[in-house]
């Protein structure tokens, strides 16, 4: 991993907002998710334009251009439109080469750490040198403004990564999994092939996000922790040896509650809920890039990423820092 980079809207959403919206109030906002304030994209921004920025960030600081990439994967579950694919889009705006093969991966929040495990193994069995990761979400036109368990957790943003040769960040070791039983947990009932989009569908709010809060919860407690315990004992580390924590940004008291559970330090975790809140697939890259513009990432530090998402899905991965 050669360079970070991320990118969230101009737009605050401040909880007194989110409370006007929600018909809740300000402290109940802080209190439960621990967040303060969200960035939602303008009218005028659609995902591939944060992905974007994110990614001509992280290009500029690996010291390469668009063109020398022979791969861009964006993970995303609110994609530009069903076609074609939103990689396609950040491909030709970045001016990536016409042999760049682009493609999106939808695993909801948990999507790019199953992308970064897909481009690591990609670039290894490859001639291309060089690959493009961003995860990036507009989860801000999936909400509905009369869900008010929805509409405080979720903002805009994306994340980016830089892989091929030389220094940074190496990945050790990646486990991905998909636990398809508790699918129902979250997800957006309409406008698919199965229930495609009618004045029906608009009427009953099939068009928004839905998440089933507790049984997420309860997803977390039951597979994510143990899912992360059994993952650092089948790579011969401990909590211990874990330098950085950082965890899909699903809401900050869920957060406490892991990092406990895993006897992981509070400072070892590192956060942007608080400013950003869950920013979808685009989370975990945005907190990596801005763990990694802080300085605290030292040779040989070991950093584990932990997302989980819609599916139910769950994404591990060990960096280690050159």
């Amino acid at each position: 991993m050669l360079a970070t980079g991320s990118y969230v809207p101009s737009r605050v959403m401040t909880n007194k907002d989110i409370s006007e919206l929600a018909g809740t109030s300000e402290l109940a906002i802080l209190r439960k998710t621990a967040i303060r304030e969200r960035r939602w994209a303008k009218p005028e921004e659609a995902t591939s334009d944060l992905a974007v920025a994110a990614g001509r960030a992280a290009l500029e600081r690996a010291g390469i251009g668009a063109a020398e990439l022979g791969l861009i994967i964006v993970a995303t579950s609110t994609p530009d439109s069903p076609q074609p694919a939103t990689a396609c889009v950040v491909a030709d705006e970045l001016g990536a080469g016409h042999g760049t093969a682009a493609f999106d991966v939808n695993s909801v929040c948990s999507g790019f750490t199953f992308a970064l495990s897909i481009a690591e193994r990609t670039l290894a069995d490859s001639t291309a040198d060089y690959a493009l990761v961003i995860g990036a979400d507009v989860y801000s036109r999936i909400l509905s403004p009369m869900d008010r368990r929805t509409i405080v957790l979720f903002g805009d943003g994306a994340g980016a990564v830089v892989l091929g040769p030389g220094g940074g960040q190496r990945l050790v070791s990646a486990r991905l999994a998909s636990f398809a039983s508790a699918r129902e947990l979250i997800g957006v009932p309409g406008g698919g092939s199965r229930m495609p989009a009618t004045q029906e569908t608009l009427r009953e709010g099939m068009q928004y996000f839905s998440m089933n809060g507790r049984g997420v919860s309860e997803f977390v407690e039951t597979q994510v922790v143990p899912g992360i315990q059994e993952f650092l004992k089948d790579n011969g580390v401990s909590q211990d040896d874990i330098a950085h924590f950082v965890p899909h940004q699903a809401n900050g008291r869920l957060l406490e509650s892991m990092a406990e559970r895993l006897g992981i330090p509070a400072e070892r975790m590192a956060t942007t809920v608080t400013r950003y809140g869950n920013t979808g697939a685009a989370s975990v890259p945005i907190t990596l890039d801005q763990l990694a513009r802080s300085g605290a990432v030292a040779p040989g530090d070991l950093t584990l990423l932990a997302a989980f998402g819609g599916g139910m899905s769950m994404g591990l991965t060990l960096l280690r820092a050159g």
